[in-house]
């Protein structure tokens, strides 16, 4: 159930919890060992885990709420800083292409658009016209944390989020269960056709869908499978399960990249099958691309 309350946090800011959901905390199985998962990327073994309760937003930040904290802060963001980000090619204008001097050797489907932020996503000459309502894009796990500060809220940890994304559910393959289309009904916003060259859209979105889009799951959680990939606090590991503890882990105490979790548009079987619930991946805290967003807890 959404709220309207408002909790006082702990720095002494107001966070409002509107639009946020009541996750009421317990023990989950955390992980999988499923033939669809990676090994490697520290899916499994399956654990047994306790989280606290905690408030979580219904959908990632969308671009309304971030140019929000923006105008009020003047803050900048990372890719502001360092004058580009990662854009997919199929979404750049003929004139942005022309003008793109490299791309990312082992995905050449990234191309480095100088110019791209999180108010011009594809870059100078794009803008948010029609996608307030979209998830912010091009933030860094720096831009997140630094609007989560803003609004007295944080980054969920990765127990936080799979725990929220399974809505309730054992050990399915995804937020709804363990069919990805039932019914013939797309439930997400992932790549269908051949990718990265033919994307069908039979989802309806090319890139990002509105932040609240397809149906929440059983927590009313919206989007915890495909759309964006979602930061969470969590420095990355792949053994974490040894030495990550099982009442409300936090994952390990240093490293070099920062959880993400949840998938994304771009994702596909062929190739990037990481918008089931388990599945993990990591990145670098400066990295900004137009695939990865943010959604925001606070603590019961």
């Amino acid at each position: 159930m959404e709220s309207d309350q408002v909790w006082v946090h702990a720095d002494g800011i107001e966070p409002s919890l509107e639009g946020m959901v009541l996750i009421k905390g317990g023990k989950f199985l955390m992980g999988t060992q499923e033939k669809a998962g990676f090994p490697e990327d520290g899916e499994g073994p399956v654990r047994n885990i306790k989280v606290n309760s905690f408030y979580m937003d219904a959908h990632t930040v969308t671009n309304a709420s971030f140019a929000r904290f923006i105008e009020e802060t003047g803050y900048q963001t990372e890719a502001e800083q360092f004058g580009w980000s990662f854009v997919f090619y199929k979404l750049v204008s003929e004139e942005t292409a022309r003008k793109v001097r490299q791309k990312v050797a082992h995905t050449p489907w990234w191309l480095v658009v100088e110019g791209a932020t999180w108010d011009h996503p594809e870059g100078p000459d794009s803008d948010l016209e029609n996608r307030m309502d979209h998830p912010v894009i091009h933030v860094s796990w720096k831009d997140a944390t630094e609007y989560c500060k803003w609004a007295g809220k944080r980054l969920p940890t990765e127990a936080e989020w799979e725990y929220a994304a399974r809505g309730g559910l054992v050990q399915k393959t995804y937020p709804w269960g363990d069919e990805l289309t039932p019914d013939g009904e797309h439930q997400c916003n992932i790549w269908q056709g051949n990718f990265p060259k033919d994307n069908t859209m039979e989802d309806g979105y090319l890139a990002t869908a509105p932040a609240k889009s397809f149906p929440a799951n059983g927590y009313g959680l919206y989007n915890m499978a495909g759309n964006v990939w979602e930061w969470c606090s969590d420095w990355f590991a792949t053994n974490i399960h040894k030495r990550g503890g099982k009442d409300n882990p936090k994952g390990a105490e240093t490293g070099t990249s920062k959880v993400t979790r949840g998938g994304s548009y771009l994702c596909h079987d062929s190739y990037c099958n990481r918008y089931r619930v388990a599945a993990r991946t990591a990145n670098t805290p400066d990295s900004s691309t137009g695939n990865l967003g943010f959604r925001c807890v606070v603590d019961v």
